[in-house]
């Protein structure tokens, strides 16, 4: 079930779910306490994982706040035959630290002990800005029937199945859901062989719990020579009163068609047609923009893949 459409490659949605899994157990091993999901930002997929191929996930707390954690996690590859592993994509999670109410608890501040954490530490509180600033540009934009570019909608139940000890859906699950909507999308404008390259500013605004109709929608609002921006919104709520559902997930995500070589080909250039088309289009431009301001954490960091944690 991790693997893609054709078999060649592990879905990123699950790669999505993996790095959720653990950053949480990190968090928690911090705080000694129930965590949830905040925040995911920049998760680039630098090379494909193939099904059977051994995978290993480490995470690290690089910041802490009053109530909240960064956690990087590296997720690293290899051939069985081999066990060469390298990075196939890294990210920072935001989490929060709740009480047995819901409520922000605090946590135990972490204090770097090396140049290199300290460093980490240094690219963290300076994506606290730029984080807060993606936030209010996604949350400026609206998405209304005025729109014509292709969407793709997926709506189900919450089954008991996908969620946590705390009662509600896994946060790394609903990321799942947003890579399978997306690249649903993707395909209907390329071809069978999209794939996600990047996942990013997915915030995390309530929690989902079981038995809510979800809902789950992907839009095109922006293509390059050879990539597919899709903004990906989460909904959901009682299924008595399925037109009133709340947002809870907000997500950028980009797509590549690989071909059958596996390298990017051109993909349709996006016809905007109304005054809501090319304002998304402009959105996604500056988004882009504003992701490329986004601080590296320390390659020497990454090689150690989080080893901590």
């Amino acid at each position: 079930m991790d693997a893609a459409v054709g078999g060649q490659t592990v879905a990123a949605g699950s790669v999505l779910e993996w790095i959720d899994k653990a950053g949480y157990a990190c968090a928690v091993g911090w705080s000694a306490s129930y965590c949830v999901t905040a925040y995911v930002g920049n998760v680039h997929f630098t090379r494909p994982i193939a099904p059977g191929d051994l995978v290993q996930a480490h995470a690290r707390i690089v910041h802490t706040g009053r109530t909240s954690m960064q956690v990087l996690v590296v997720v690293e590859a290899a051939s069985p035959r081999t066990r060469e592993f390298s990075i196939a994509t890294h990210c920072i999670l935001v989490f929060v630290a709740v009480d047995e109410n819901g409520a922000s608890t605090p946590v135990p501040l972490w204090e770097p002990s090396t140049e290199d954490e300290r460093s980490a530490r240094s690219s963290a509180e300076r994506r606290v800005a730029l984080r807060g600033i993606i936030r209010e540009a996604m949350h400026a934009e609206s998405y209304t029937e005025a729109g014509t570019a292709p969407r793709t909608v997926f709506r189900f139940l919450a089954s008991p199945s996908v969620v946590n000890w705390g009662g509600n859906v896994h946060g790394g699950t609903v990321m799942r859901w947003i890579d399978e909507t997306a690249y649903a999308c993707a395909v209907g404008w390329s071809s069978e062989n999209a794939v996600a390259v990047y996942s990013g500013g997915i915030q995390f605004a309530r929690p989902i719990a079981i038995g809510d109709l979800v809902e789950v929608t992907a839009r095109l609002i922006h293509t390059g020579e050879r990539s597919m921006h899709m903004a990906v919104h989460v909904r959901a709520g009682s299924a008595r009163r399925p037109s009133e559902l709340e947002l809870t997930t907000t997500c950028m995500s980009v797509f590549v068609d690989r071909g059958e070589t596996g390298r990017a080909l051109p993909v349709p250039a996006l016809t905007l047609d109304s005054d809501e088309d090319r304002r998304l289009d402009e959105h996604a431009v500056e988004l882009a923009r504003l992701r490329r301001r986004v601080p590296p954490m320390p390659d020497s960091l990454l090689a150690l893949g989080g080893r901590e944690g």
